[in-house]
Formats: structure tokens, C-alpha cells, sequence
């Protein structure tokens, strides 16, 4: 396991890269201890700005900045960008379409014990619903170090959720294809097709492995970008797997789950089972804990695909 989280990892990327590009600028509230911000406001103090506990004011200042040509990323806990600070983003950011990169980190259960206030599980949500803005949620280091790069110059406005916990690594020998808007296939199959996105990516990936250990041809995605969707991807599974199982650390209202049904329902009607936080203030503990209260685990993941697998083989008799 990887002991480096995906927020030491975009910041360690983001400050090399800002050394050479002054033109980076950050913008953070109250966080830099919360998005490890720390080596770069001491070492580019010109090109870090702290607002404190206020996220609209970050967002409207960064919007500012943008229009003036620098390369802003604004950076906090992914909870109260994605809440309190809806306006700015839709109106300063998304409508102006200022490539403004919101940087949501210790999203979804990621603060765990501190409840319900601190989730995020609305923000996929609520960000495909804004016009303009595009949603990525990296899965491990590599995936985060590539995204990192590739969002400097990237014209759009970008809303990225990382954990805050360290990741094991989805992808053992680095990554050479990442796209924003391109999901990457991790196991080729044709039985069932299971799609993660962020950190549940690789309890996916687990359990593509477990169900070749059983027989079962399970294509495994990694959906890192729900918006803009990879829907020729989604397309190709379906025609190719039929059934498809989804996972996310999100509500299940709104989220993968969600975004890959749009496609499916418009496409040609198969299964699609939902594996996500039911319709409820999601339970008390670490995020390990409230993943296996849930089923975000290969385990429980394996067991699901291969009744759909096995519903799939009775309804062709």
C-alpha cells in the first residue's frame, strides 16, 4: 500500500511545477494543514493566498485571478466547496467559464467520524448539474500526478475530489494514458462490466480479480472523469457485457451510478445495480469502517457481480 494520499501528491507535483510556472497561483481557506499546503506557502509565499474560513470569497477570488491570466487552483476540504460556495462557482467560475480548478480534498466519508457534516456526497451531484465544469475523481498517486499536470493549462473549469487517507496503488507500473474524459479499462471481460470511480477503484479492481479466480469475465473501468462522461466507453460495455455494477462513495442519487444509467436507458436496456450511500446520514467511523458498512468492497462487490452474472445466464436459458 501507497502511504502518500492523493492530496500530498498533488501538492508535491503542484509545487514543482509552480517553481517553473509563476503563473500558478493557490488559494486556500484555513487549509493548508488539511490539503498539505504547507512547503508551498513557505517556500512560494508570492503565489499562495490564504482567505481564511471563507470559501465564496476563495472562489470569487480566484475567478478574479483567472480572468487576469493566472492559473488558479483553490484548494479545501471538498464539503464546503461543494455547499456553501455553489453560487460562486456556478456563476464566477462555471457561467464565465474561467479555468478555475476547485480542488475538493477529504471528500466523501474521507473525515469519517466527524459525521455527516463534513461528507460529501452530494458534490458529483451537484457538479454535472452546473454547465460548464468538469468533474474528476483520481483513484490513486499515479492518477493524481498525471491529472496534477494536465490541469495546469486545461481551458475549463475543473472540480477534482481526492480522500484524505493514503490510497493503495490502482496502477503498479505508473500510467501513460490518462485523458481527462477518457476512462481507462483495467480488466478486460464480457460477462459483467463493474465501474468505480476515485477511491473505490481499486476495491473494483479487487474484485475483477476475485471473480477471474472464479470463472467470471468481469471488465473492470476506471471511470476517473464523470463529467465530461466517457459514454462510447459505457456504450461498448454494454453491447459487449450486458449487466453493469457501479461503485462509488457518493450518494447513490445523482453520482456514477446515476451518470452511467443516463447513458444505458438512452442506449439499450441492461441491468445496472448501484452500489453507493443510501438515502441517509451515512453512519459513524473511519472511512475503512463505513466502506465495509456499506459493501464498498471487493468481497461484497465479487459477490454482487456474480448474481448478476448469474441472472444474466438464467434469462438467456
Amino acid at each position: 500500500m501507497n502511504n502518500k494520499p492523493c492530496r500530498k501528491e498533488f501538492t508535491d507535483v503542484l509545487l514543482e511545477l509552480a517553481r517553473e510556472d509563476k503563473n500558478i497561483v493557490v488559494v486556500t481557506t484555513d487549509a493548508r494543514g488539511s490539503v498539505t499546503l504547507n512547503q508551498f506557502a513557505d517556500e512560494l509565499p508570492g503565489q499562495f493566498i490564504e482567505v481564511g474560513i471563507a470559501e465564496q470569497n476563495a472562489i470569487g477570488i480566484s475567478a478574479g485571478l483567472a480572468s487576469c491570466g493566472k492559473k488558479v487552483f483553490v484548494c479545501g476540504p471538498a464539503c464546503f466547496y461543494s455547499a456553501r460556495s455553489l453560487e460562486q462557482i456556478k456563476v464566477d467560475v462555471a457561467y464565465s467559464q474561467y479555468p478555475v480548478k476547485i480542488i475538493g480534498v477529504s471528500g466523501g466519508v474521507s473525515y469519517g467520524a466527524l459525521g455527516s457534516t463534513h461528507h460529501s456526497l452530494h458534490d458529483i451531484a451537484v457538479m454535472r448539474a452546473i454547465p460548464g465544469i468538469n468533474v474528476v475523481l483520481p483513484c490513486d498517486n499515479s492518477e493524481t500526478r498525471q491529472l496534477t499536470r494536465k490541469l495546469v493549462d486545461h481551458p475549463y473549469p475543473v472540480y477534482v475530489r481526492m480522500g484524505r487517507n493514503a490510497v493503495p496503488d490502482v496502477y503498479d507500473n505508473g500510467i501513460d494514458n490518462f485523458n481527462i474524459g477518457n476512462a481507462i479499462t483495467l480488466i478486460k471481460g464480457n460477462d459483467i462490466t463493474i465501474i468505480g470511480t476515485g477511491e473505490t477503484v481499486y476495491h473494483c479492481l479487487q474484485a475483477g480479480k476475485t471473480l477471474h479466480e472464479r470463472g467470471i469475465n468481469a471488465r473492470v473501468i476506471d471511470m476517473h472523469t464523470l463529467k465530461p462522461l466517457d459514454h462510447e466507453t459505457i456504450r461498448k460495455a454494454i453491447d459487449e457485457t450486458g449487466p453493469i455494477l457501479t461503485v462509488e462513495e457518493h450518494s447513490v442519487f445523482g453520482g456514477l451510478g446515476s451518470a452511467v444509467a443516463e447513458v444505458v436507458v438512452q442506449y439499450k436496456n441492461v441491468p445496472v445495480h448501484i452500489i453507493g450511500i443510501p438515502d441517509e446520514n451515512a453512519v459513524t467511523g473511519n472511512s475503512r469502517e463505513i466502506f465495509e458498512y456499506y459493501g464498498i468492497t471487493g468481497e461484497n462487490i465479487a459477490n454482487i457481480a456474480g448474481q448478476m452474472v448469474r441472472k444474466k445466464a438464467e434469462s438467456d436459458l
